[in-house]
């Protein structure tokens, strides 16, 4: 099959006023054309445009659906960027947590110091050695008091796990994470959470892709995760009752609900004291969103995790 003829992009640069009268085009009532135009002169009009789409009513015209207000867009926007905000704080306490564990079990349970420096440790070698070259890299290039110390007192080419976690991202935690080789030394990590490895792992891969999503402030509200996460199939009975379980195919599985109530469950482990579901709850229900479109089950404010 032929590929398609391209043809020369010819949609010219528009004014900050323009772009108002663009979207009053489409059908958006925009009662302060002042107001609109400054938030499109700090909201860029490409990325404000994709929170238009849920209230169109053709997607060929652009046309919105009668009633439609400037304000319900920025609403819809302005809950993202929140939402963003609190699954990040979230994750943050996660990674952090699992950052801690990992260090912590792997330098007991082989009385060492540098347990990532034992290649025997890890299943995969070429994933272990570009884990190790990643790590190199974080620490040639670290301007953290605490890494400089270690390197220059010390004469192991990288500092100690407890150290060199604090250097790792999501991602690479993760993969540091999923690489370890017996499943004793990934439940011992892991048995602090209640869950098996296996949906740790799991979970950390999927959370690692949500994390890029929200740290390049991109739309996260309604989108598809492509990495879906396991689901558990044992373990706490709050978490499997709360996780929405549906065929591989419906297209539900890849919103966030799933991915918010793992989120949940463990901050009620790692952090009971931030109430972090209630904080959702007033967040969804300040906006006024209609949480179906995050993959949201109608009862799940009834389900265990959730009440």
């Amino acid at each position: 099959m032929a590929p398609p003829i391209k043809i020369p992009f010819s949609k010219p640069p528009r004014l900050f006023c323009d772009q108002v009268k663009v979207l009053e085009s489409h059908g958006i009532i925009i009662p302060d054309p002042a107001k609109a135009e400054f938030y499109l002169s700090q909201i860029n009009y490409y990325r404000l445009s994709a929170y238009c789409l849920p209230f169109e009513e053709s997607h060929a015209s652009h046309q919105v659906k009668p009633g439609t207000s400037f304000d319900d867009v920025l609403n819809l926007y302005i809950f993202d960027r929140e939402l963003r905000l609190l699954l990040m704080d979230a994750i943050e306490r996660i990674e952090v947590s699992l950052r801690t564990q990992m260090a912590y079990h792997l330098s007991h349970r082989h009385s060492s110091s540098h347990p990532h420096l034992d290649p025997r440790l890890f299943k995969n070698i070429n994933k272990y050695q570009t884990g190790i070259s990643n790590l190199k890299k974080e620490v040639d290039k670290s301007n953290e008091d605490f890494i400089k110390h270690l390197k220059i007192k010390y004469q192991e080419q990288l500092p100690p796990i407890w150290a060199v976690v604090e250097l790792m991202t999501m991602g690479q935690l993760s993969k540091w994470f999923s690489n370890i080789k017996t499943r004793q030394d990934r439940r011992a990590i892991t048995h602090i959470y209640g869950i098996d490895e296996t949906l740790m792992t799991s979970f950390c891969e999927h959370l690692s892709l949500v994390r890029n999503i929200a740290a390049h402030h991109a739309r996260l509200w309604n989108r598809d995760i492509t990495k879906k996460m396991r689901l558990p199939t044992h373990g706490p009975s709050e978490l499997r009752s709360s996780i929405w379980v549906l065929p591989d195919a419906d297209r539900r599985l890849r919103k966030l609900y799933n991915t918010f109530s793992m989120v949940l469950y463990l901050m009620n482990v790692i952090a009971p004291e931030h109430h972090w579901k209630v904080h959702l709850k007033d967040l969804i229900k300040k906006h006024d969103i209609d949480s179906s479109r995050m993959g949201f089950p109608v009862d799940w404010e009834s389900r265990p995790l959730w009440i």
